[in-house]
């Protein structure tokens, strides 16, 4: 099979979809690896990194997407990118379908097959392809965070873990999942008062069990979320409903009752995010602000820190992309129903539920799936 990784083209989006190992990986199983010109060096990897194993070196995006059958990319098609994608190819990468219908209605146009990243589960149920940029995702939204609190970016001028004296900042957490503990773990480490609110007692009970005495957990009623709110220097949105779009947890009418200054961190803001008012932003314009409160809603947050996010990734997303290659998705999706759970758009049809629900879209079945 022939499998492309184009350079990502999100604005400051320093990923890449496969290192050389990959590359190694999959022309040792007799496939041909095509990798866009530069498209590795935003995560510290040249042309002759993979030239050495085996990858040949395109100089556009079009001579990758006019020659390979398995796309393998980080982030959704961009619209430039669409017009390149042709019917039957198959794109692997995160999509985030239920938050974009330019998005979605823009790959059904295509024919192609999109197997989201995002949507693909393990034996237990777990999102493992989710996970790793979740924990990087978590860990930065404090970081952030912590950053626009300061004064000169508009912040309420808190130093989250406080000094000898003074207070400490306030931390809500709103949710409990992977993006939420890592959160809870770098704000807790910095010396932050940590709420963590979530609907999941067993979850709750577990936070409890394992965090440090400066992390608290509450359970998430609108009440108690109401008034937790108004208390607090830094909000982390952390909600996941693996393929939907978020609930609004946060109604715009709250806000005015924040903190003047306190700040936003949407991380769920590819979903659609959990507070009404975010809305997605980039690297190069990170911040706006809404009744006093600072939002932060990068969509493509572990992008900052390419090395990390990218290595972190692919030791994820390298199984399956084999599988993908070596099988072709009809018959790696029939072994395992996991990956078949990533199909989300195949030649025109919506073949993920939430997704469909989400426009109110026809829902079919990926052809494989058994009746």
């Amino acid at each position: 099979m022939i499998v492309g990784v184009p350079t990502e083209i999100k604005t400051h989006e320093y990923r890449v979809s496969m290192t050389p190992v990959g590359v190694d990986e999959l022309v040792r199983r007799k496939h041909t690896v095509l990798v866009e010109n530069n498209a590795g060096l935003g995560s510290g990897f040249t042309n002759d990194d993979y030239t050495r194993v085996g990858a040949k070196i395109i100089d556009s995006p079009k001579g990758i997407f006019d020659r390979a059958d398995l796309i393998v990319k980080v982030k959704e098609p961009l619209a430039r990118e669409r017009t390149l994608m042709r019917p039957g190819q198959v794109m692997f990468t995160y999509c985030h379908f239920a938050a974009d219908r330019e998005l979605t209605e823009g790959v059904l146009k295509t024919g192609a097959v999109a197997i989201a990243y995002e949507t693909i589960t393990d034996r237990q149920g777990r999102l493992p392809l989710l996970t790793p940029m979740s924990e990087v995702a978590g860990k930065m939204s404090i970081q952030e965070g912590a950053k626009y609190l300061e004064r000169p970016m508009s912040g309420r001028g808190i130093l989250l873990g406080g000094v000898p004296g003074v207070e400490p900042g306030d931390v809500l957490i709103i949710g409990g999942g992977i993006v939420g503990t890592n959160a809870a773990k770098v704000a807790a480490g910095l010396g932050a008062n940590v709420t963590i609110m979530d609907v999941n007692i067993d979850r709750l009970r577990y936070l409890d069990d394992v965090m440090p005495p400066n992390v608290h957990t509450l359970y998430s009623d609108r009440l108690a979320l109401q008034a937790r709110i108004r208390q607090v220097d830094l909000v982390v949105g952390a909600v996941l409903i693996p393929g939907a779009r978020c609930p609004i947890l946060v109604p715009r009418d709250w806000l005015s009752t924040m903190r003047p200054g306190a700040v936003i961190v949407d991380v769920g803001v590819d979903q659609g995010g959990c507070v009404e008012t975010i809305h997605p932003t980039t690297h190069e314009q990170p911040t706006y602000i809404v009744d006093n409160i600072v939002h932060y809603g990068v969509t493509n947050m572990p992008g900052a820190v390419g090395r990390t996010s990218t290595l972190s990734l692919t030791n994820a997303t390298l199984p399956f992309a084999l599988r993908l290659a070596d099988k072709g998705y009809k018959a790696a999706a029939a072994e395992d129903l996991g990956l078949a759970a990533g199909i989300n758009i195949e030649s025109g049809r919506v073949t993920n539920r939430a997704v469909a629900d989400a426009f109110n879209l026809e829902y079919a079945p990926w052809s494989g799936a058994k009746s």
